[in-house]
């Protein structure tokens, strides 16, 4: 008998139901199924692990509520009541998710560039299937900017992300011409 092939989307949220919140009978229906290819697999679990860690920790509602491939990288969207540290924690766990997915092939999970064609896609090499590299100014590259207000003022977050280590480095926006008021 051959092997039977398993659904790597079932087995995510399977690993954590306590995030997606499947139907019994039928986890592939789950609202928050990730609509991507299976070479974001391995960032996805990372995500969940991190979002897990961070709602037990609080207690709140939570739901993985849409995962999915937008503009080359991930976008994932949450329905919730968490506190407000939980809730900046979940935040910061999809925004570095969301950074490495700009920088890792969706279909086999090595390290890849965000290309151009009918659609915008992340692709390495061997699956680039002829789509130019879409260039980011330079300095910009793996740039995560943030604008905010606090208190009347606008500010201005610039974090590089670092693949190797999986984390933000801060970067100083100033050294990127971008002034804050």
């Amino acid at each position: 008998m051959m092997g039977v092939v398993r659904n790597w989307r079932v087995e995510l949220i399977e690993a954590y139901p306590d995030l997606f919140r499947p139907p019994a009978d039928f986890p592939g229906a789950a609202q928050g199924s990730p609509e991507c290819d299976a070479g974001w697999y391995d960032l996805l679990d990372r995500l969940c692990v991190r979002i897990r860690a961070a709602v037990q920790a609080d207690g709140g509602p939570f739901k993985l509520s849409q995962i999915k491939q937008k503009y080359g990288t991930l976008r994932v969207y949450w329905d919730g009541a968490l506190s407000p540290e939980a809730d900046a924690q979940v935040e910061e766990v999809i925004a570095l998710a969301e950074a490495r997915s700009a920088v890792t092939c969706e279909i086999c999970g090595e390290e890849g560039r965000l290309r151009d064609g009918a659609w915008l896609t992340t692709r390495c090499a061997t699956h680039a299937e002829g789509r130019p590299v879409v260039e980011a100014r330079s300095g910009f590259e793996n740039m995560h900017i943030v604008r905010y207000v606090t208190g009347g003022n606008r500010f201005v977050s610039c974090r590089r992300y670092d693949r190797e280590n999986d984390v933000f480095v801060d970067v100083d926006p100033a050294t990127l011409g971008i002034e804050e008021d």
